[in-house]
């Protein structure tokens, strides 16, 4: 049983990574980022699709999980790569889209985003027997929706935000961005803590290593390329204005109330 997963997992890793090294190849080659999370998103939707159909079982728990995937990979990726058609080009690229060699490994990182934090639906979806629903599987689904509608929500009140002339050069602070500073990325946190936790009603022994998938992410949003990106830029913008300092000051960074 662990030499079969092994080899999917070996698959997955091999179609993923090759996904990613070819649009290195080909964004290097333009000069371009545009394509880059689209490219990561499409690899998400790829890999779920065909774990499942490596699995060959479609038991309900690996359907929902896939779905859930699907569902965030299309909605993100769409929205991201619209984003930037709409922008011109991606901040986080405006040191590295000339230089191959750094650009190589944003695109071989992004591999290993894709890969990890997919880790608990490729192992699940590779599982031949099924085991009966439990209150994990509810409650990672419920915890799934709700950070799916609050990334959503938050994406969509962002986007509105910069779309109104009369808002340049301001920062949000209504919505769900006067809760938390960054929403986009608590929904995020949630809904790949809700595939995990609905995975454990499967997962057996070395299996539970794919807990580093919402620990990854995590350490992602927080620590890499999420929220200190994210707050060099802020701080950059509207460093000068004192409302965006008090802002920040009394608004939990990403969890209500606590942090």
């Amino acid at each position: 049983m662990l030499e079969i997963m092994g080899n999917s997992l070996v698959k997955a890793a091999a179609v993923d990574f090759g996904i990613q090294w070819v649009g290195w190849a080909v964004a290097a080659s333009l000069k371009t980022e545009k394509f880059y999370d689209l490219a990561g998103s499409g690899t998400f939707i790829c890999l779920a699709l065909q774990s499942l159909k490596w699995g060959g079982r479609y038991h309900f728990r690996q359907k929902v999980n896939t779905g859930m995937v699907v569902s965030w990979a299309f909605r993100l990726g769409l929205f991201l790569f619209t984003r930037i058609l709409k922008e011109g080009q991606d901040r986080r690229f405006n040191k590295v889209r000339d230089r191959p060699g750094t650009f190589f490994v944003y695109w071989t990182i992004q591999g290993m985003w894709v890969f990890l934090t997919l880790l608990p639906t490729l192992i699940v979806n590779d599982k031949r027997e099924d085991r009966p629903l439990t209150s994990r599987d509810y409650i990672g689904w419920s915890l799934w929706t709700a950070g799916f509608l609050i990334e959503s929500i938050a994406d969509y009140q962002k986007s509105a935000f910069r779309g109104n002339p009369e808002n340049q050069g301001k920062f949000i602070q209504h919505g769900l961005w006067s809760i938390v500073q960054y929403p986009n990325y608590l929904g995020e946190i949630m809904m790949w803590s809700g595939i995990y936790l609905s995975s454990t009603s499967v997962l057996r022994g070395w299996e539970h290593v794919s807990i580093i998938s919402p620990l990854f992410l995590t350490f992602l949003l927080t620590k890499v390329s999420g929220i200190p990106i994210q707050e060099k830029g802020a701080f950059k913008r509207y460093g000068g204005d004192p409302a965006f300092h008090e802002h920040i000051k009394k608004t939990p960074k990403l969890i209500p109330f606590i942090w």
